[in-house]
């Protein structure tokens, strides 16, 4: 009788990726920066097991968003008082904050448990394209298609 492997958090090997975001597509990027974080590119993938891989995203102030997203993709975010809402375009946070724009979406695409609040600790984000993860010896990830 065969039995389904099972990984074990202390069996992972994690390795570290580094993603330039110059020129590419915010959520083509996503999907797959949300995927080496979940592991699913590993064949030992087990769904309740944090089997990742660290991912650093640079210069994230280069992103590119398809159509009228820059003008018409809103972000909200809520003070929690009455009338605090805020509104802020896509356009004012690539400029503003880069780096917020691609968490959101990476974070997005990950479990909304305390297994997906552990992998979003795995993920890097830079404006510009230096980061300070030389030691981890970083492979370049190139992006499919």
């Amino acid at each position: 009788m065969r039995t389904t492997y099972m990984a074990k958090p202390n069996e992972v090997e994690r390795n570290w990726f580094v993603i330039d975001a110059a020129g590419k597509t915010l959520g083509r990027l996503a999907s797959e920066a949300a995927s080496l974080i979940r592991g699913k590119h590993k064949p030992q993938f087990t769904p309740h097991v944090d089997t990742g891989d660290f991912v650093v995203v640079i210069n994230a102030e280069k992103i590119f968003l398809t159509g009228k997203k820059l003008q018409n993709k809103m972000y909200y975010r809520h003070s929690m008082y009455q009338g605090g809402l805020k509104i802020t375009s896509a356009q004012d946070m690539i400029k503003n904050k880069p780096e917020q724009v691609l968490e959101q979406a990476i974070h997005g695409m990950l479990p909304k448990n305390r297994l997906g609040d552990k992998m979003k600790l795995k993920l890097k984000v830079y404006a510009g394209p230096e980061h300070p993860h030389q030691a981890q010896n970083p492979e370049v990830y190139e992006l499919r298609g």
